[in-house]
């Protein structure tokens, strides 16, 4: 593999499992001087993959001036820095404004991708989010709260789709939540909360949309969760029978096969 000249990488550190750590990310944190990580949002375990000398620091007492400086300082020396951020950098993360922060300073970064919690959620679901004619498309998204959503792209105007929807960061919120899935995907429709997926303390409880409310109550669950709603969820749960992909279908001809006769 060859060696990148970057010394600055925003790393995906997965949904918080060791092991779903890309290898390049692992890679990127066995060679690091420095790795400043997300000490809010994911495990400790992760660090597994760091070498022997490699400085630590959370950046869950940290304001953004203090991790651009601490990102300069060791820079400037010559270091290797990953900035570990949890799931996919690219989703609900704070790396846009550093990554343009950088660039002012002519400081060059390379970004490496991750696995996002709603991909290790139904993965331990052993769910598609996409059938054959049942629906092609997944959202995923959040509810306003202190971060306001677009008035284009609100929950109330992504549901009336009802697609598969992968609900981020809306615990919180999920009184209303339940009120608006519940009128566009039905009061008896089976949705999922997935609870720190792939983390020891991992949860994924199906439950009915009227009752979504409850079960959050029930089992304590206040923040860390998504909530995944579609007729994914029950077909992954029930087993349903489903119209199947016409790409292995024997009477579908393609590009690198012809149907049966």
């Amino acid at each position: 593999m060859k060696e990148s000249k970057i010394n600055v990488i925003f790393a995906g550190a997965g949904p918080g499992e060791p092991d779903l750590i890309t290898v390049k990310s692992m890679n990127a944190l066995k060679t690091a001087d420095l790795i400043i990580y997300a000490g809010s949002l994911m495990p400790e375990a992760v660090l597994c993959w760091k070498g022997r000398e490699t400085v630590t620091k959370s950046s869950a007492g940290m304001d953004f001036h203090q991790i651009i400086d601490t990102i300069k300082t060791y820079h400037d020396e010559g270091k290797r820095i990953v900035r570990l951020h949890t799931g996919d950098p690219a989703l609900y993360g704070a790396i846009f404004e550093q990554m343009r922060e950088l660039e002012k300073l002519n400081i060059p970064y390379e970004v490496i991708p991750g696995v996002t919690a709603a991909f290790a959620a139904s993965a331990k679901m052993n769910m598609k989010y996409t059938l054959p004619e049942v629906t092609q498309t997944l959202i995923l998204t959040r509810i306003s709260g202190r971060t306001p959503v677009p008035e284009s792209e609100n929950l109330e105007k992504l549901a009336s789709h009802k697609a598969s929807m992968a609900i981020y960061l809306s615990i919180g919120h999920v009184q209303k939540v339940q009120q608006i899935l519940e009128k566009h995907y039905g009061k008896e429709s089976l949705c999922a909360i997935a609870y720190k997926v792939s983390h020891p303390e991992e949860k994924i409880i199906h439950t009915k949309l009227s009752r979504l409310v409850k079960t959050c109550e029930e089992n304590k669950i206040t923040r860390h969760a998504l909530i995944i709603v579609g007729k994914v969820v029950e077909a992954g749960f029930k087993k349903n029978e489903i119209l199947k992909s016409k790409l292995y279908d024997s009477i579908f001809s393609h590009g690198y096969r012809s149907a049966e006769k």
